[in-house]
């Protein structure tokens, strides 16, 4: 629509919004004329830029500056101009006293003052038009404020993407059929004035065939203390009260709520396409009837993403979806049944197209979207118009408090997306490439995969992959097996842990004892060359493989033990890590399990003389190097 008034003139300014009409009239402010310019590049920018609900951002701008402004100024406000250099102090007071009305680390201060500054930089654009350098360059400088920091919100569990989804086919059949049972309720029905104003089917006829209006509803309607029950039934709802002041007009939002589709009934249908599709609420409400073409199986769309600038024609197929897993399923099986029946694209399509058929016919201006409603406005006139599920009492959230479907957290509909887009990264096996095919990666990983599924998945993966590496590690660390038990231990037990009869017969007899351990094979050491007897024993026994320690070992261990404490006296800690490190923790590992009985007994055995520890006499030579 034109502006009441003109660039420079007096009057409100005026800004076409999906729906509805946004305002902001200069006369309202003692700086006027700084409002009237701010006002005036608004109007050109929202024109040339078709910004959208974005241009709230920028009417809420130039009010609250102007309101500052009023504020700090006074009657010198009336003075205050964007060609006017004294302006400059203001503008920066006024953005450094932004953060003060927000929470910390909020984004909207940094958005209101770049809003503005967007206005200032085009007026400076035209050459007619006077701005102060000043403020230009103030304009055109670094922001004095950050961007604030934004929670990304998480997607949608699979519990409840699943009962939002079925919910959504429960209340779309429903509508179908409410609106179909009117009509044919309609048809039996014939004028009021031959039937009666108080019988639903003469009611629904007359606005069915437009032979009545709402104002004839308003004027002839008698009052509600002599409505049939039927009727008040009817108007009021289940298990409701009427209200006899606002009777009328509840009765006339009903009757017409019965002939069309409202703003409610259409969240549902935005729902199952973006299930269907994966796309995003602002692209699956973009197509109108000439986006649409059907396929032998399945249809192709037209797309459009006004914050990407980007317009896609994509094909989607009727067929099902493979099988996944996820963390958060239903019913806590781990598995993630993505091939419901009904799915297709081309079957939400062809009902929500059957379901606006007549709302469109009446609101032939609208041509760039499929979903349109009917609405009973405050001074009782019928609209027909695109819909605009952002307004009133017909937002997402109350659709999900009418279908009784309760979410945890934030209640947008921008986490069904994160949904679907996590599904589709699961189905890809966590490759980012395909599951960002509709944008870039980047933006996935900052945007989508923040979500609490992708986390975890990460994380088990992440597990996983150091749990695998860890036992990789344990498995190439050199160290003893040890037997353990408070009974005798025999020749079959050696044999059951893994030794051969000959390697079991050998230790069971003494003859492969090295000192503090026995070795199954003193020829095969790591530390020498295979087939000679090993030079290292036993001072690396405990860091051996070929070790196997047995309870009648506990002496020696303590013994040796001792040896080290007194290295440890003797060594820098860097030396005696690197020369000892790994056989003391392994001989403290082994002691530890040990019970308090067993060294108490083992300690004895040494005093009483039955144990010693024979070391080379190398082993008492230490050098700190």
């Amino acid at each position: 629509m034109a502006n009441p008034a003109p660039p420079g003139g007096i009057g409100p300014r005026v800004v076409q919004l999906p729906g509805h009409l946004v305002a902001l009239d200069p006369a309202d402010y003692r700086c006027s004329l700084l409002a009237m310019q701010l006002a005036d590049e608004w109007v050109e920018y929202v024109a040339a830029t078709q910004i959208g609900l974005q241009a709230k951002n920028y009417q809420y701008a130039i009010d609250h500056f102007c309101l500052y402004v009023d504020k700090v100024l006074g009657a010198e406000a009336e003075e205050a101009s964007l060609a006017d250099p004294d302006l400059f102090d203001t503008l920066v007071k006024w953005e450094l006293s932004l953060p003060e009305e927000y929470a910390e680390s909020s984004a909207r201060p940094g958005l209101l003052a770049a809003s503005l500054r967007v206005l200032v930089i085009r007026r400076d654009d035209h050459d007619e038009r006077m701005v102060a350098a000043d403020l230009a360059r103030l304009a055109r400088g670094p922001a004095l404020l950050g961007s604030g920091e934004s929670t990304e919100r998480d997607e949608f569990t699979r519990k409840e993407k699943l009962a939002i989804v079925r919910a959504a086919w429960t209340s779309a059949h429903a509508t179908r059929k409410r609106i179909e049972d009117s009509w044919a309720l309609a048809g039996q029905g014939r004028h009021p004035d031959q039937g009666s104003w108080t019988r639903i089917a003469d009611l629904l006829w007359g606005l069915a065939h437009e032979e009545i209006t709402v104002e004839d509803i308003r004027r002839r309607v008698p009052p509600s203390r002599e409505w049939p029950l039927d009727l008040l039934e009817f108007t009021a709802g289940p298990g409701q009260v009427l209200n006899p002041a606002t009777a009328r007009m509840q009765l006339v939002r009903r009757l017409v709520a019965r002939l069309y589709p409202t703003a409610l009934d259409l969240h549902a249908f935005r729902v199952l396409l973006m299930d269907a599709t994966g796309y995003t609420s602002e692209e699956v409400t973009s197509f109108g009837e000439a986006g649409v073409e059907f396929l032998p199986k399945g249809v192709r769309l037209t797309l459009l993403k006004n914050r990407a600038e980007r317009l896609r024609h994509r094909a989607f197929r009727d067929q099902n979806r493979p099988e996944t897993t996820a963390p958060d399923d239903e019913d806590g099986s781990g598995r993630l049944t993505v091939n419901w029946p009904r799915r297709e694209a081309s079957e939400v399509v062809r009902q929500l197209m059957d379901l606006t058929a007549r709302v469109r016919a009446k609101a032939p201006h609208v041509t760039d979207t499929l979903f349109v409603n009917v609405a009973v406005r405050p001074d009782h006139t019928v609209v027909f118009d695109r819909w605009t599920p952002s307004q009133g009492r017909a937002q997402f959230r109350h659709w999900l408090d009418a279908i009784d479907v309760k979410v945890k957290g934030d209640r947008h509909i921008g986490r069904l997306r994160k949904s679907t887009k996590v599904e589709k990264a699961i189905v890809t096996e966590g490759r980012i490439d395909a599951a960002a095919d509709d944008h870039t990666e980047e933006t996935f990983a900052g945007h989508y995969a923040q979500g609490t599924t992708l986390r975890i998945m990460s994380g088990r993966t992440i597990a996983t992959a150091q749990q695998h590496w860890f036992d990789q590690a344990l498995d190439r660390v050199d160290g003893p097996t040890v037997v353990t038990g408070s009974g005798d231990i025999d020749q079959g037990l050696l044999e059951e842990t893994g030794l051969t009869s000959e390697e079991a017969e050998g230790i069971m007899a003494g003859q492969l004892d090295m000192g503090v351990s026995h070795c199954k094979n003193p020829y095969q050491g790591p530390y020498s060359r295979p087939g000679e007897l090993c030079a290292v024993a036993p001072l690396r026994c405990l860091e051996c493989r070929n070790a196997w320690i047995l309870p009648a070992n506990l002496p020696q261990l303590l013994l040796f033990q001792a040896h080290l404490e007194r290295l440890r006296t003797l060594l820098t800690p860097q030396a005696f890590g690197r020369l000892w490190g790994q056989s003391w923790v392994n001989l403290n590992t082994v002691l530890g399990d040990r019970t308090p009985e067993e060294l108490a007994q083992a300690r004895k055995h040494i005093e009483a003389g039955g144990a010693c520890l024979d070391l080379p006499l190398a082993a008492h030579t230490e050098f700190d190097g």
